[in-house]
């Protein structure tokens, strides 16, 4: 007996150190001579434990227990071989009965906890947890364990403390730095959790998921370059990580590189065909690409595994709008607010759907959801005034302020006058570089800039919610025009400096204004803008004289570098605000136009301007129209395939020649 206890120690120092086949040799010795020894049997099962041999080890740890049915370390063990097995509520089953016999069992309480989480109940696992570590203070694993619990219930802060523990017990633990930046993501504590990557990086190089953590880190502080160089180390190291090519797309989207985004979505598709998050931002990508069909049926891949896919309903209408299908358009609106009734963006787009349909009883009303929109919600302006929307306001102050883009209140302030005939004292807000123009609005108005000082006022309304306050139709525009004016002080001084109108003038504007501040307008811009040097066709024209309405460093320093640039006039470094635009466009013949600001100043002046449209044209200049309800002067030109401009040229070119031939220089004033 004293030589089998002497060899059975013998084979537990081989054990534990990890020279598995020499003590299973030992072992199996003991039990050739005594095949009841319950010890031999246990750790005979947990070698195959070790080695991943589940079902040997269940079978040889259950052998042991029918020896010793209450040992609480053996169904602690055969609790672990089930949870291998993927028996998960049998393997609960086998901590709890370890858990009868010694309630204060560190490594069955912590198993347990992970089984829990695997079963999803993150409660019972934390509490599992909370016990392990009461047993054993320095259980390093249970409380990195209990941290992904806590993090799994949003219990962020106590995650964290868990975490803290872990690292003080063993500081250079990997996965307590790695999940301890998780969290700290989810917080938004992001510089703090940029350096728990860096860490879990610097103690694990060569460890794949410790970079693209980082990527993902990097990608919420919006330094992505930073973020592409951590996810491409990421798969240098471990190509076949969908998740990280996915992600990597992502990256890239937001660097504008949606080629490469589309390839790097591929090869995480490649990897994980059913991957729903790839084939929606490969649609997104494509659909920037303007390779619209190919984003169709992105979308419908990610539909088709997830059909609760709210997202990429929406997204599917957006490019079937901008392919012209708006009934099927509106038909995937209806589909994602089915799966959520809430979703501002989609409501807002519907808006668009509708007024470019010139619907405006449904679309006006739903474009009250801007304000629900993730890039417009941030400007609403909440008052303790209510808003108004049409009630009788005669011997009261409504205040009417603009929103978003100089074109639209310059569109819009045409309200403003008609809100002062139902007898209210108006102030209208305006941007400050529309401030002088705006005071030539006819009625009794007060306009101010915004950031100046508020009055007192009873009421307001955005300037675009003024069409749904008046119950706006498309046959009830107020199209009257001009309802705006040069100053006449100013247009004289630009009369005596253009001198003698011995032939056409024509202004043009070939860009918009990129708006980087609101997400999205980058994309639009890049659609409705042209080059200068695409203009080259009306140059030709020797009779006109054409004048550059352009403003912007960008879209000017085209003019400057261009062969053509002999052919037009550039005084706007004079143009200081849009009253001085204003004079200039009064004393010219005709504007030509991208969809922009001077576009809408032209119209609102009652001059007579041609707009280069774009072929998903914006809501305001409706469909198959080459006339504006809102301007009476306007002429449209839209493009009849996405991106291609020049036919539109041609067509202005050839429109332009006839309007030369029957141009007649005006008649001098006699004042």
């Amino acid at each position: 007996m004293n030589s089998a206890a002497s060899l059975l120690a013998d084979g537990v120092k081989l054990h534990q150190a990890g020279r598995l086949a020499d003590a299973e040799t030992i072992y199996r010795r003991i039990l050739a001579a005594l095949p009841d020894q319950f010890d031999c049997l246990h750790l005979l099962g947990l070698i195959f434990l070790q080695r991943g041999q589940y079902p040997q080890a269940l079978q040889q740890i259950e052998t042991a227990l029918r020896r010793e049915p209450d040992n609480a370390s053996a169904l602690n063990n055969r609790g672990m071989a089930l949870k291998a097995l993927n028996r998960l509520d049998e393997a609960l089953a086998s901590y709890e009965r370890a858990l009868a016999v010694q309630p204060d069992h560190p490594e069955a309480l912590s198993n347990r906890g992970n089984v829990l989480q695997l079963l999803r109940r993150y409660e019972e696992a934390a509490a599992s947890y909370d016990r392990a570590v009461a047993a054993r203070p320095d259980y390093v694993e249970a409380w990195l364990n209990r941290g992904d619990a806590l993090k799994e219930l949003r219990r962020f802060e106590q995650a964290l403390a868990s975490y803290a523990r872990a690292l003080v017990l063993q500081p250079n633990s990997l996965q307590a730095h790695a999940n301890r930046g998780g969290v700290l993501y989810e917080l938004g504590r992001l510089d703090e959790a940029l350096a728990a990557c860096d860490r879990a990086v610097a103690i694990a190089p060569d460890l794949a998921q410790a970079h693209a953590n980082r990527g993902n880190v990097l990608g919420g502080l919006r330094r992505y370059d930073e973020a592409l160089a951590s996810y491409e180390r990421a798969l240098v190291l471990q190509p076949a990580l969908a998740d990280v090519h996915y992600n990597r797309g992502n990256m890239l989207c937001e660097l504008r590189r949606f080629d490469e985004a589309v390839a790097s979505y591929d090869r995480a598709l490649a990897l994980r065909p059913d991957h729903a998050p790839a084939h929606y931002n490969r649609g997104n990508a494509l659909h920037l690409l303007r390779r619209f069909d190919e984003a169709l049926t992105s979308y419908d891949r990610a539909l088709a595994l997830r059909p609760d896919y709210a997202e990429a309903a929406a997204n599917r209408g957006v490019t079937h709008h901008d392919l012209q299908r708006d009934e099927q358009a509106l038909a995937d609106y209806q589909r994602a607010l089915a799966l959520r009734p809430d979703f501002a963006d989609v409501h807002y787009n519907e808006a668009m759907c509708r007024l470019v349909l010139g619907d405006f009883a449904r679309g006006w009303p739903k474009h009250e959801w801007r304000w629900q929109t993730e890039h417009l919600q941030k400007s609403r302006r909440d008052f303790l005034q209510p808003l108004w929307r049409g009630s009788d306001v005669a011997g009261k102050t409504v205040f009417l302020h603009a929103e978003q883009g100089l074109g639209d209140t310059i569109q819009f302030c045409r309200y403003a006058p008609l809100v002062a005939e139902r007898g209210a004292r108006v102030v209208l807000e305006v941007q400050r570089p529309l401030q002088a123009l705006m005071r030539t609005l006819p009625g009794d108005l007060r306009v101010i800039a915004r950031g100046d000082p508020l009055p007192d006022f009873d009421l307001h309304c955005p300037l675009l919610s003024l069409p749904l306050a008046f119950g706006t139709l498309l046959e009830s525009v107020p199209s009257a025009t001009p309802y705006l004016a040069a100053t006449a002080g100013k247009a004289c001084l630009w009369r005596e400096r253009l001198g003698d109108h011995d032939r056409p003038r024509v202004g043009l504007v070939w860009a918009g204004n990129p708006r980087k501040e609101l997400p999205g307008a980058n994309r639009i811009d890049g659609q409705r803008s042209i080059a200068f040097a695409q203009f080259s066709p009306l140059f030709e024209l020797s009779r006109c004289a054409f004048y550059s309405l352009q403003k912007g460093d960008d879209a000017v320093a085209q003019l400057r570098v261009s062969g053509w640039r002999h052919a037009i006039v550039d005084w706007t470094d004079d143009l200081h605000d849009f009253s001085d635009t204003a004079a200039l466009i009064e004393n010219l013949d005709l504007i030509i136009s991208v969809d922009t600001s001077v576009a809408h100043l032209a119209g609102a002046l009652g001059k007579p301007f041609w707009l280069l449209n774009r072929y998903n044209t914006c809501w305001r200049w409706l469909r198959e129209r080459e006339d504006s309800p809102w301007y009476p002067s306007a002429r449209l030109f839209r493009q009849d395939q996405a991106g291609a401009w020049e036919p539109v040229i041609a067509r202005v070119a050839a429109a332009l020649r006839h309007r030369i031939a029957d141009w007649r220089p005006p008649e001098r004033s006699k004042n």
